[in-house]
């Protein structure tokens, strides 16, 4: 009876689990010990009986039939070695050697007795089994489980098939979602272990599928009803599992002649549905659709302006009712874990009136003004040479720029910037401004006010510093006045107090009659301005409440006034900072207003094509090696001047054990750290604001001050791996070249033109810094007040100064125009500076440590 199979018991099945979001249906209870898979119907299981034969590529197997012997080969190790001690222990007749016997007899194994002798032989080591060896054998010449077990039951060894009985059905191929096109093929895949044979059956939902009865469940074509959850049932005589769910989703591709679908790849990410871009009025329905096809299944992820939607992590996005501050350009990120795609980049407006969108433009100049164009320089100076370190400006920069490009301004926003790169991203924003454009300048960081003039401090001030080594607002005003601009915002966050240090008095040339201007100072003059240190991120105060407000549609002066009446209700803010307000502003403009293109020039099509260009990221990239390995680069912005790199290994042969990768041998100028490089999450590179739109697993390095790069970005991929069997460790690197990303195609690191030289002179002997490493973009004219000439700054060199009646100019300076002048000032006044003291003028004052007992013990205040 060798060749006769035992009749399964008759037993229920389990039954199936709910799929995700179901309720599972009520089933009568089993008649048997069940596992926790879930209550069982009363179906019987289907007999077991000879294999069926081949059917038509493209159909399942008939109902009953069982799936195909498991390999002996796929048993697990402990399993088998607890076979071979049975058999090398067996009474005679039903050992090894009566095994190898009955299996050569039945003609699909052939065992010869040379291989008899090699099992034989392992007596003679010191762990040797012969019935190890055996199985072994066996296995590799394709023996199955079920002649073993048919084997096994001829020599009438119940040990062995007790053993071989306990092995339980395990899935060891799991069937994957996929999202395919009508009439593409799809093929569903479950493969299970256990004894003696498995049998499938298939489910959709809660429904057994028709002739799933085999591993793999084919779909030959698949069509749009065939949409939804499925799972695989595998049971043996003894025992049963389930699969995971799997999700099809089968799209009907737009606009497609029947049967177009079916030359496209079948596991590719590809987007076959993109979105389209809208024009509504306030009120309507924003609906925006994004679909593709891939195996695994593709993950959505929607982003407008450049930063991720919430709640956009479906194909279809949409907003109900929609607002003007839902205006901007939306594309959406797909990705399925081994690939990556973007869809179109397309562009909402919404206007406030329907007639907006009629042809004339002219038509809604007469209901509200409109600008030419927006833009706006952020700046956020934080980590300090020579002064106290702040934390605010990178949060505050950062939910600022999300902010104003939903108002379709053209942001740049830059992190701690020196000097010379200050005043030349400020000469690269009067580029882009022009007739009609509203322009928008913001900084955050240390800065004082003198003689009603505002200094920002770049990072590399010295201690003490005076406005020769900072930027006067003042004057980046009166050049944006030079480009007849629509409207010009200045939102400073940084104290006002007066500078000790510095009595130079600038007379700055007067500014033109424009009434178009508008200050919001984070405090008053003479004030301080703070920020909340929290355990985690946090705003500064002015921005705290300024981001609350600054998409609303109302005239900017309006709303800033709401936002001074924001801050002054709030108790620890009060007497201590206060929102100042300066504006000549005559007209009813608001950062909302919409967006007129006019003619341009050449020129400025040149300027704006080349801004764009220096905000483009460097494109994905995979990168392959010799050993077979595949690795993704991927590249993503965090600021103007701050990109993120990461690596991720997709393809990895069987041959090789492990692999990791990582970047290295960056430019100097970049001062990477190589201890926050290559982490495995951004929060540990410093990057905590862009790491839920990062993709997860792979490794990060964070590139800060971009624009400090010279030349091209090149840098060096290396991977580690080992083959298996081995414990070396083999190299392989790849130089990679990116050119210059973001915001270093602009070059801000080179130094000041001539032109920016200043119109200032001083006094025979008088020590002043050399014109070329710190000089003002400005027309200006100092007045020192001083009876002895102050000391240099320390560490800086001062060239000596010859200039005829007794007036000495800077050599490098071809400035023209009237010389400066030089009057008496405090008696005496020296400084010699000590070791590690600044001169930034927020010392902590009693103020300050009052209100920080006012807060809770989460919150602290530090002076910006």
């Amino acid at each position: 009876t060798g060749s006769a199979r035992p009749r399964s018991p008759q037993r229920p099945l389990p039954a199936r689990p709910a799929p995700p979001g179901r309720a599972r249906p009520a089933c009568p209870a089993p008649t048997a010990p069940l596992s926790s898979a879930g209550p069982a119907p009363t179906a019987p299981l289907p007999r077991p009986g000879p294999p069926r034969a081949a059917l038509p590529s493209g159909a399942a197997m008939d109902p009953g039939a069982a799936g195909p012997p498991l390999p002996l080969g796929r048993l697990a190790e402990p399993l088998l070695r607890r076979l071979s001690e049975l058999l090398d222990r067996a009474a005679p007749g039903k050992g090894w050697r009566d095994l190898a016997q009955r299996a050569g007899s039945r003609g699909t194994v052939r065992l010869s007795p040379l291989d008899l002798e090699q099992c034989s032989l392992q007596v003679l080591e010191p762990e040797g089994s012969p019935s190890w060896s055996l199985l072994k054998l066996l296995g590799d010449r394709g023996c199955t489980v079920l002649e073993l077990v048919e084997s096994l039951q001829a020599l009438e060894h119940t040990e062995a098939l007790r053993c071989l009985g306990h092995a339980g059905v395990k899935i060891v191929v799991q069937p994957d979602s996929q999202a395919v096109l009508s009439g593409q093929v799809v093929k569903l895949c479950c493969w299970a272990t256990g004894h003696p044979f498995v049998h499938y059956q298939w489910f959709k939902q809660e429904k057994e599928v028709p002739h799933g009865n085999s591993p793999e469940l084919v779909l030959n074509p698949a069509s749009v009803r065939d949409s939804g959850f499925y799972i695989c049932r595998a049971n043996s005589a003894s025992s049963f599992a389930f699969s995971r769910w799997a999700r099809l989703e089968v799209r009907e591709l737009r606009d497609a002649p029947p049967g177009s679908s079916v030359g496209l790849p079948q596991t590719n990410l590809c987007i076959c549905v993109q979105p389209q871009p809208q024009k509504l009025t306030v009120g309507d329905a924003l609906v925006l659709e994004c679909g593709a096809v891939g195996n695994p299944s593709p993950r959505y992820r929607w982003f407008r302006n450049g930063f991720p939607l919430a709640n956009g992590s479906q194909k279809v996005y949409s907003v109900t009712p929609v607002a003007a501050e839902h205006r901007g350009t939306y594309w959406c990120h797909v990705s399925n874990g081994r690939e990556d795609e973007d869809s179109d980049r397309v562009q909402v407006v919404v206007g406030l009136f329907c007639h907006l969108f009629q042809a004339d433009p002219r038509e809604a100049s007469s209901d509200r003004p409109v600008a030419t164009d927006k833009v706006a320089l952020l700046i956020g100076n934080m980590s300090y040479w020579n002064h106290p370190r702040l934390e605010a400006p990178m949060v505050d920069v950062y939910e600022l720029t999300s902010l104003l490009r939903q108002l379709d301004f053209k942001v740049v926003s830059l992190l701690d910037l020196t000097e010379s790169e200050m005043r030349n991203a400020v000469d690269e924003f009067l580029l882009l401004l022009d007739r009609g454009v509203y322009g928008l300048f913001y900084y955050a960081g240390h800065g004082y006010e003198n003689y009603g003039n505002s200094f920002m401090v770049p990072v590399d001030a010295p201690s003490p510093y005076r406005s020769a080594n900072c930027l006067c607002v003042q004057n980046i005003l009166r050049r944006m006045q030079e480009k007849d601009t629509g409207l010009n915002v200045f939102l400073l966050d940084m104290c006002r107090k007066r500078n000790e240090y510095d009595d130079t008095v600038l007379v700055l040339d007067a500014l033109k009659v424009t009434a178009n201007i508008v200050f919001g100072y984070a405090t008053c003059q003479g004030a301080e301005a703070f920020e909340i240190q929290q355990s985690g991120l946090a705003n500064g105060i002015f921005v705290k409440f300024l981001k609350e407000r600054l998409l609303e549609d109302k005239k900017i002066t309006v709303l800033l006034d709401e936002v001074a009446e924001d801050m002054g209700k709030w108790p620890p803010a009060k007497g201590r900072q206060a929102l100042e307000i300066r504006s000549s502003l005559s007209v009813k403009r608001a950062l909302s207003d919409p967006v007129q293109q006019s003619a341009a020039s050449a020129e400025s099509l040149a300027r704006n094509l080349q801004w764009a260009k220096a905000h483009e990221l460097p494109e994905s990239r995979y990168l392959d090696f010799a050993c077979g390995v595949r690795i993704q680069l991927g590249f993503a912005a965090e600021f103007s001047n701050v990109m993120i790199i990461y690596t991720r290994i997709v393809k990895k042969p069987p041959e090789v054990a492990a692999c990791r990768a990582h970047v290295a041998d960056f430019a100097l100028e970049l001062d990477v750290d190589p201890k926050l490089a290559n982490k495995g999450t951004p929060e540990e590179t410093g990057s905590y604001l862009v790491s839920k739109e990062l993709p997860k697993r792979c490794v990060y390095t964070r590139l800060s001050s971009l624009q400090k790069l010279k030349e091209h970005l090149i840098f060096t991929v290396c991977l580690h791996y080992e083959y298996s069997g081995t414990e070396e460790t083999l190299d392989e690197r790849r130089e990679v070249n990116v050119g210059k990303p973001l915001i270093a195609k602009l070059g801000l690191q080179h130094g000041f033109k001539t032109s920016n030289c200043p119109r200032t002179c001083c006094t025979a002997g008088y020590p002043f810094h050399n014109p070329v490493e710190s000089s003002f973009g400005e027309a200006s004219t100092y007045y020192v007040t001083s009876h002895s000439q102050p000391d240099p700054c320390p560490g800086v060199h001062h060239p000596a100064c010859a200039c005829s009646a007794g007036v000495a100019q800077p050599a490098a300076c071809s400035c023209k125009g009237n010389s400066g002048i030089l009057a008496p000032s405090r008696e005496g006044w020296s400084y010699s500076p000590a070791a590690g003291r600044s001169n930034a003028p927020v010392e902590t004052t009693d103020d300050a440590v009052e209100l920080e007992f006012l807060l809770s013990d989460s919150l602290s205040f530090s002076e910006q």
